[in-house]
């Protein structure tokens, strides 16, 4: 018989779903309105880029400042500011006349608001499940990507209908009208970790005996991975319709190349989070961020289109998985009431990641005249992220191995439901 989540675990993970779809929105808005935004304040492409810095800025801060108060007060206030932030942000960019004021109010209010609905949601679900914890981790973090995919269509017809002024004043009112009630139904207090069902007893009180150093240090060393796998990670999602362009296949193939790795990166959430749930994050972080290398190396090998077509989806489908399993480690290892706070430094390693890697990958280009030594190196790095992984994982089944009983579990894992 398979024992049930507590009560109220699926009905808060769909909510949890909906806010950071709809939160999430701070994410992409600045780069589909990004040539409006350059003609109405007269900047170059470049420095129009500048407002998805900007918000990246105050999405990294945000993430930080909100983690931690949603491991402090819990998780219904934070929501409540950020989503009050997010929603007037859109309206004071829209009022912006400046340049200037339009990047401040992207970082101090959109960057900022929208990072209450990522890592503190994904925590906060956490603490809810037991036996299918890393599933329900991947799905609330799928909100992301499911808004990149329903926000981008539904924001250009408006930027071509009533332009990105009137677009971004009618978004923030609907961020507020829908995120503040969905809020009310968060109210609930997370139950104690010793109900649900399968829940492991105490992660990460056993941290320094598992990896034989402190907590601390394992904390640098996943902020370090972090990095290395979003180095690579960055290059074809920034700069695979330039690479498809340089090919000869256009700007569409690769447009069409994007949507497929979105379409790829929703399913392997799903089939991530059940794997997770079974053999672990640290395995499962392993073999995602092998395929990961794979595919780079497959980019810089391939040109036939076909082959492209089978790569992008390899690769949206690895990509996506990894993410979430760095919040299935924290709550593997770390203790239960520090994990926001633990899991946003590790998010920001994933924006730095991410951000460097794509300018890396530029540089390498203009150097080169070709991606193929952009697609290495971030394969290199990469591969970096591999060696990290596997070695935490071998200590981990070493010095369990030397203290626990033969046949007995060597990682942190819940018993599995009986089917």
């Amino acid at each position: 018989m398979i024992e049930r989540e507590p009560k109220g675990a699926w009905q808060r993970l769909i909510v949890a779903l909906l806010l950071s779809t709809i939160g999430g929105s701070g994410f992409w808005s600045a780069v589909v309105a990004l040539p409006a935004i350059g003609s109405t304040f007269a900047v170059d492409r470049a420095e129009a880029s500048l407002a998805y810095a900007a918000t990246m800025v105050g999405y990294s801060a945000g993430t930080l400042l909100m983690a931690k108060l949603a491991d402090r007060i819990g998780i219904c206030i934070p929501l409540v500011i950020g989503s009050l932030m997010l929603g007037l942000g859109y309206i004071a960019v829209a009022l912006a006349q400046s340049f200037p004021l339009f990047m401040l109010a992207q970082a101090l209010l959109v960057g900022l608001g929208s990072a209450s609905v990522y890592t503190p949601l994904v925590a906060d679900i956490s603490h809810w499940f037991g036996r299918r914890r890393a599933m329900a981790i991947s799905i609330c973090a799928s909100g992301n990507t499911l808004a990149g995919a329903l926000w981008s269509p539904v924001l250009v017809h408006f930027l071509n209908e009533v332009g990105w002024r009137d677009t971004f004043v009618t978004l923030g009112i609907f961020c507020l009208a829908t995120m503040l009630p969905l809020i009310v139904l968060l109210r609930r207090h997370a139950p104690n970790p010793g109900n649900i069902a399968g829940a492991a007893g105490t992660p990460g009180e056993v941290s320094a005996a598992t990896f034989g150093f402190g907590a601390r240090r394992l904390h640098v060393i996943l902020f370090i991975a972090g990095i290395m796998c979003c180095l690579g990670m960055s290059v074809p999602q920034v700069h695979l319709i330039a690479f498809c362009r340089d090919l000869g296949y256009g700007a569409t193939r690769g447009a069409d190349m994007l949507s497929l790795m979105m379409v790829a990166s929703l399913s392997s959430r799903i089939i991530f989070g059940w794997s997770a749930d079974r053999i672990g994050g640290l395995p499962n972080l392993l073999i995602g961020s092998t395929l990961q290398a794979a595919s780079l190396v497959f980019y810089a090998s391939v040109s036939s289109l076909s082959a492209l077509y089978a790569v992008s989806a390899l690769f949206g489908f690895v990509q996506s998985g990894i993410v979430p399993c760095y919040a299935m480690i924290v709550r593997e290892y770390f203790p239960a009431h520090e994990a926001a706070s633990r899991l946003a430094p590790i998010s920001v390693a994933n924006f730095i990641g991410m951000s460097a890697g794509a300018w890396m990958a530029g540089m390498i280009f203009d150097m080169t005249g070709s991606y193929r030594d952009a697609f290495l190196n971030g394969a290199f790095w990469n591969a970096v992220n591999i060696a990290i992984v596997a070695w935490l994982l071998l200590r981990v089944l070493r010095r369990n191995a030397s203290v626990v009983p033969a046949g007995a579990n060597l990682l942190p894992r819940r018993p599995l439901a009986d089917c």
